[in-house]
């Protein structure tokens, strides 16, 4: 699957956006999109729904949006820290959330960026360009 991105986002009007933002900035890399935290640990441990799934073929990046039902993007970064296969998987949180304890949270519970959803397409799709120039092309993944 090469370099690719996970996607952890329940709301489909901001996936519509985020892949819009994407292929505007001609960021090729193939998303998978969960609609939650519990299908976004499904994924990453090859359970549930995507048993037998290769867990050796890891995202690059995940983009984790923290405010979802089942399971919550904290508990998402929880569980992704507490397990040695997933621990060092570069992980963004993208979302709407303004509140300061959101933030230092998801710091704590090791989250490598906190980016909050601009209100306004352009400013998005600046902000997706940025996380896919550094995430995707410049960082080099453990």
């Amino acid at each position: 699957m090469g370099k690719y991105i996970l996607l952890v986002e329940d709301n489909p009007d901001d996936v519509k956006l985020t892949l819009r933002a994407l292929a505007r900035e001609r960021i090729a890399n193939s998303v998978q999109v969960v609609s939650d935290g519990v299908e976004a640990c499904e994924y990453l441990f090859a359970t549930g729904k995507f048993a037998g799934r290769d867990i050796g073929n890891k995202p690059q990046v995940i983009l984790l949006d923290l405010k979802m039902p089942r399971m919550d993007g904290l508990e998402v970064l929880k569980r992704i820290r507490g397990d040695e296969r997933t621990q060092l998987l570069p992980v963004v949180v993208l979302t709407t959330s303004s509140e300061d304890r959101d933030r230092v949270e998801s710091y704590k519970l090791g989250a490598n960026s906190y980016i909050r959803k601009p209100v306004d397409f352009v400013q998005f799709a600046d902000a997706v360009k940025q996380l896919g120039l550094y995430w995707l092309v410049m960082n080099e993944a453990p």
